[in-house]
């Protein structure tokens, strides 16, 4: 039953249009192909996956589901687990990890970067439709939300793709 909710939420974030932002939209139907760890196939399974991870405990630390996760601690666990390749385990470091993805080539898979004053201080990992999923300290569980929201949408927000 929850695989099948998950099934169609993944369906759904993939398969619906663009979210509209306040800095124009995420997705571009027009692709520039960027060399990647991770095949698309690769990168559909690290969005199902980091999507079915939604609703476990927030721990500082943690980096598996049994444990709990911190935003870098779940990044490299989704990683590691659907594509077999291993992130960097802090934020400052998932910063010069992969390749800088331009806003409007960003797809699912790719790792979403916010900053303030210059300064990484969250990750997450971007499933489409203008959405992410994360480790938030405050909420306590890790959780999808949207980019274009009032807290997100104030941070510098940057793109990599593995």
């Amino acid at each position: 039953m929850v695989i099948l909710g998950v099934g169609a939420l993944a369906l759904s974030l993939g398969g619906c249009g663009t979210a509209p932002s306040p800095r124009g939209g995420y997705e571009s139907s027009e692709r520039v192909d960027l060399p990647s760890r991770l095949t698309a196939d690769q990168a559909g399974d690290v969005t199902i996956y980091a999507i079915g991870l939604v609703g476990t405990p927030y721990r500082y630390g943690g980096n598996t589901p049994q444990s709990g996760f911190d935003c870098s601690g779940l990044i490299g666990h989704v990683y590691q687990t659907r594509a077999r390749v291993a992130a960097p385990r802090t934020v400052a470091k998932l910063s010069g990890w992969g390749n800088a993805v331009a806003t409007e080539n960003v797809r699912s898979g790719d790792l979403v970067l916010f900053s303030q004053r210059d300064t990484v201080t969250h990750a997450g990992i971007y499933v489409g439709s203008g959405r992410f999923v994360h480790a938030p300290s405050t909420g306590g569980e890790v959780r999808l939300d949207s980019l274009g929201s009032n807290y997100w949408a104030a941070q510098q927000i940057a793109f990599r793709r593995p």
